[in-house]
């Protein structure tokens, strides 16, 4: 969507980037309350890059070549838009640099994520992760190595940090060493002059104790990131998203942060009364679901950054209901999701964000912290999604970069689960032959590159 708007330059000394936006030009976040169709979107407003050999794409070539071309259409629906690229567990330099390389050829900005922290996904479908804290300070180093000057959006760690706020330090030592590398990973990859970071903070159906989180999110560094990331591998609504992401921003002293919308349009599995099965493990490769708003950095919210899809879709939760390990491409299941028609449910079971905490006592105008956000739209109960392969108070948006194939985690309460191994925002404005797929939408004009702040699927 193109969209003019005035003149307007925007200096970010601390990110050492200046953003110029001028008439007639396409408007990304520089031009807030943008608003469209679903959740308050609008689609195509996008500068992220998209992988031209993803899984998605592959198999369309595929399904071509066998005939299926009505599956072939409809599986673009997530071929043809941006995801993150899940770096591998191994050595990260060669991903990393290839894809950034790639996105920066392209003039858009991969997303990568980082997902190699020891003692990953607390045991789960996504375990793994670095032998110890030296191996995990010398992959951090790698990666950023590949990524070197060129642009890039790094999700850090997803499930990591909600994984310690919710109870599961194992061994007892993670409580402790969890922070401090990520906060040392924070400043390796905020050291290079266009690369963006946001910590993952895990959903809104996960940690209540928002205190903790945020204390956490401190320790680990969120002043030195851009923000913070919510919903990676997890199925909540953005409406609840946000509800939940505001208030945790409020006590972050105004952090940014973005959204993963990749398989969010119809929210999470609903509890089915007199079952367990949908409780104890609804992230986990739910049937139903399907794909959420497109990767934008045009959301409407001065908070958030931008919509983004860090879990790939179509990529496994872990080895649930039938499917391959976490990370591993699964395509009747990508398949569902391309062509199951969003339609959320009206009257979830109850809200899913914990109630506001007691407002704080007066205080002058000038310095009175932000209000807590108004709580969540319901919306059907699910339980903590895991990346599987499965943010400090941070006021600017970051720049954006390529990325590498790489598994995702799963979405599970526990941490995503790479496949074979390893589950950032632009500057706050002056802040699925078959029945046939719903409608595609139109590809959105060219992008007028613009400089960003400097700055696996589960």
């Amino acid at each position: 969507m193109r969209t003019t708007c005035p003149v307007r330059v925007l200096v970010h000394a601390r990110r050492g980037a200046v953003l110029l936006a001028s008439a007639g030009a396409v408007c990304l976040p520089l031009c807030p309350g943008q608003a469209g169709a679903a959740d308050g979107v609008t689609a195509g407003a996008s500068p992220f890059w998209v992988e031209p050999l993803s899984p998605a794409a592959r198999q369309v070539r595929v399904w071509q070549e066998r005939g299926r071309e009505g599956d072939a259409e409809a599986l673009r629906r997530i071929a043809d838009r941006p995801a993150a690229v899940w770096l591998p567990g191994d050595d990260p330099r060669a991903a990393a640099e290839r894809v950034t390389r790639s996105a920066a050829a392209a003039g858009r900005v991969p997303l990568l994520v980082a997902y190699n922290i020891p003692h990953r996904d607390c045991g789960q479908y996504s375990s793994g992760g670095a032998p110890d804290a030296a191996a995990y300070r010398r992959w951090v180093a790698r990666a950023a190595e590949g990524i070197g000057g060129r642009r890039a959006w790094v999700v850090l760690e997803p499930d990591a940090l909600a994984h310690l706020a919710a109870g599961c330090s194992s061994p007892p030592e993670a409580l402790a060493e969890r922070p401090v590398l990520l906060a040392e990973a924070v400043r390796a990859f905020k050291a290079l002059p266009r690369t963006s970071v946001y910590l993952d903070a895990g959903n809104a159906g996960w940690v209540s104790d928002l205190e903790r989180l945020a204390d956490l999110l401190r320790r680990s560094g969120l002043e030195h990131a851009d923000g913070f990331a919510l919903n990676v591998s997890n199925f909540h609504t953005t409406p609840v998203t946000r509800a939940y992401g505001d208030r945790l921003s409020a006590l972050l002293g105004g952090a940014h942060y973005i959204i993963d919308t990749s398989r969010n349009g119809n929210g999470p599995l609903p509890r089915q009364e007199g079952k367990e099965d949908a409780g104890d493990e609804a992230w986990c490769n739910p049937p139903g679901r399907a794909l959420g708003a497109p990767p934008t950095t045009v959301t409407g919210a001065p908070l958030v950054d931008a919509l983004v899809w860090v879990k790939r879709p179509g990529e496994s939760d872990g080895a649930c209901r039938g499917a391959p390990p976490a990370g591993h491409w699964w395509a009747e299941y990508a398949l569902g999701l391309a062509t199951t028609e969003p339609t959320l449910p009206e009257t979830p079971p109850e809200a899913t964000v914990p109630p506001p905490a007691p407002a704080a006592p007066p205080a002058a105008p000038a310095s009175s912290p932000a209000p807590p956000a108004p709580p969540a739209p319901p919306e059907p109960a699910a339980q903590p999604s895991p990346p599987a392969q499965p943010s400090p108070p941070v006021q600017q948006a970051p720049a954006a970069q390529q990325a590498g194939p790489a598994p995702a985690p799963a979405a599970g309460p526990g941490a995503p689960v790479p496949p074979a191994a390893p589950s950032a925002a632009p500057p706050p404005p002056t802040t699925p032959q078959t029945p046939a797929p719903p409608p595609v939408p139109a590809a959105a004009p060219p992008l007028l590159a613009r400089p960003l702040p400097a700055a696996p699927g589960r």
